[in-house]
């Protein structure tokens, strides 16, 4: 938009306010009276043309099932800050927020949506008590319990071995524990500092039983290893777009040959990983991203290169609920 950086400034705060303010009030208080409308209707006020489809350039990038001009639109929207209330937690943390005033919505029993600046970490135990987690994030574990549930008929006696194998700060390890206490988990990521901050969180957590290792999932030596898990699960490294409306800066510096480059690393670790599982074993490939070739393509490369199935995939969109999108695709080895 060829304006001034002052006008560009008030552009901003309207296109992404939804409640009248001070500033354009004194400044634009034509738009101060219209900032509630949808982000369409803004645009088409500006003194200067914009088009809503330059915020996210890459639309040819797109998995299947995103909405460009949706998407698109979901960058001027504040992201909720998402709680997810652990088992036996839900009531205390529930009347806390209620004695706090603090203003919630109930997505689900144990998924609370909260405004994003939300102080809540002075009045609940996070990770003890509920652990911030996004809505689509949560909802994985719909995915991770369905392959848990399958499992529990021929596991009698035994227990479920599941693999977080790109573990991170381990927020779906500990949402796996939380759909069956009972379950062998095995975490690792190719970062010391990272599994040290998991650990601490497993103690808040209460979790105390499981093993961690430190691996490079894109090398080939990490093939020598012998888990035999009967369910991998791979939130695996991603370019993280869908959820860049939490980080809108990437939509300026993000370079479109990291593409090519997240799905080469992840073609990579489930090449390595895949030979870890025993028949019947299912692998749950993850990613918070909005780019086809992070996702289907990725999908379309297990497919010819290994003998699995692909029992279903989804694209989890978020950008119309303040949450951020993610792709689960779920693979079971043949018997």
């Amino acid at each position: 938009m060829n304006i001034s950086f002052e006008e560009k400034i008030l552009t901003a705060l309207f296109l992404c306010s939804d409640k009248p303010n001070e500033i354009l009030r004194a400044l634009k208080p034509e738009w101060n009276e219209s900032v509630s409308l949808p982000v369409s209707e803004k645009c088409s006020m500006l003194d200067a043309p914009f088009s809503i489809f330059k915020v996210f350039p890459w639309k040819d990038e797109l998995s299947d099932g995103i909405d460009h001009e949706e998407f698109c639109k979901s960058f001027f929207v504040q992201p909720d800050l998402f709680l997810r209330l652990r088992p036996g937690k839900e009531k205390p943390v529930i009347h806390t927020l209620q004695d706090a005033k603090i203003d919630f919505k109930l997505i689900s029993e144990n998924c609370v949506a909260l405004p994003n600046t939300s102080r809540i970490d002075e009045m609940i135990e996070l990770d003890k008590e509920a652990v911030v987690q996004d809505q689509n994030s949560q909802r994985t574990g719909e995915f991770i319990k369905s392959e848990i549930l399958n499992r529990i008929p021929i596991a009698i006696g035994t227990k479920i071995s599941i693999w977080d194998c790109c573990a991170g700060s381990g927020g779906k390890s500990v949402m796996v524990y939380d759909i069956n206490p009972n379950i062998a988990l095995i975490v690792s990521d190719v970062r010391e500092s990272i599994l040290r901050n998991l650990k601490k969180r497993f103690e808040k957590a209460g979790i105390k039983k499981y093993r961690s290792f430190i691996i490079d999932l894109t090398s080939k030596r990490s093939e020598s290893i012998d888990l035999n898990p009967q369910i991998i699960l791979a939130d695996v490294p991603c370019s993280g777009s869908g959820t860049w409306s939490r980080t809108p800066e990437q939509l300026y510096f993000f370079d479109e040959k990291k593409i090519d480059k997240y799905s080469g690393l992840q073609k990579k670790i489930v090449s390595n990983i895949i030979p870890q599982l025993q028949e019947g074993s299912s692998l749950i490939y993850i990613t918070c991203s909005v780019f086809r070739k992070e996702n289907e393509e990725v999908v379309e490369y297990i497919k010819e290169n290994f003998d699995l199935s692909l029992k279903q995939m989804e694209v989890l969109q978020g950008y119309d609920k303040k949450a951020d999108s993610m792709f689960v695709a779920v693979f079971t080895k043949d018997l």
